[in-house]
């Protein structure tokens, strides 16, 4: 049987304290950061992972939606019914059920390159943007691990404004992801697992927190799991726009983070 070298540089970066420490997940602050992207090596040649959540089913925090994964899903079932049935409510509620997408890139943060490989969440427009990017023949495929760019992140809140808006430009020339060879190798080789921190619960689980919901019994305790009797509905952001969202009394400077905070991206 042939040595898995990949799974060897794994196992030294977590004994050697290289691996994540903590959170998988990179929340910038407002200002301006330089990121290098790693390329997912999983995901078909495809730069980027997405996920679709549901976010308003009572308080628990956003539920991985089945359909994304071609397995039945009882809160599409639901719009579904709600569709149907054609009445405004109907429609008012079903408008707040529909998934939410969010796009993941793994990154290498200038100046935290000692936390290894972290996860980027971002939306559509930042999504947009990155891919724009990638299409423009002067940068290409950024994500190169030898011939990429890093990229500048900024993250700003002009006055009157209620979220900080997040844009995103090349940096510099193309160049290696790092200077020596040995890290380039055991950073995209840990790349934190998606499919490990968001898990795919059955459709009984599922089913489960629905029915609470709709009965009114549906919390979220801290770790996100629902138990208890008393009911308070969290809305989700539903655009990268206007509407400040403010999630068990918390602001945010940034819809990124509201939705982290939905998501318990900690």
């Amino acid at each position: 049987m042939a040595i898995d070298f990949d799974a060897i540089r794994r196992k030294v970066a977590q004994l050697s304290g290289n691996a994540r420490r903590g959170s998988a997940f990179w929340r910038p602050e407002e200002g301006e950061h330089t990121v290098r992207i790693v390329p997912f090596t999983d995901n078909d040649g495809q730069p980027f992972k997405e996920r679709w959540f549901y976010y308003n089913v009572g308080e628990n925090r956003g539920i991985l939606a089945p359909k994304q994964f071609g397995k039945p899903d009882p809160i599409q079932e639901l719009i579904n019914k709600l569709r149907d049935e054609g009445s405004p409510e109907s429609a008012e509620l079903c408008k707040r059920l529909y998934p939410k997408m969010r796009a993941y890139a793994p990154v290498v943060v200038r100046g935290e390159e000692d936390k290894g490989v972290q996860l980027w969440s971002f939306g559509k427009m930042v999504y947009q943007d990155i891919l724009n990017i990638m299409l423009d023949p002067d940068y290409g495929d950024i994500t190169d691990p030898l011939e990429g760019r890093d990229i500048k992140v900024t993250l700003s809140k002009q006055p009157g404004q209620n979220w900080a808006k997040t844009s995103v430009m090349p940096r510099g020339k193309a160049s290696k992801l790092s200077g020596e060879d040995e890290k380039i190798k055991t950073w995209t080789a840990t790349i934190p697992d998606l499919d490990e921190i968001y898990k795919l619960e059955s459709y009984e689980e599922i089913e489960k927190k629905v029915n609470d919901w709709l009965n009114g019994s549906s919390m979220a305790d801290d770790d996100g799991t629902t138990g208890g009797s008393t009911t308070t509905t969290t809305s989700a952001p539903t655009t990268e726009s206007t509407t400040k969202t403010t999630t068990e009394s918390k602001s945010y400077t940034s819809l990124d983070d509201a939705f982290a905070d939905l998501l318990g991206d900690d």
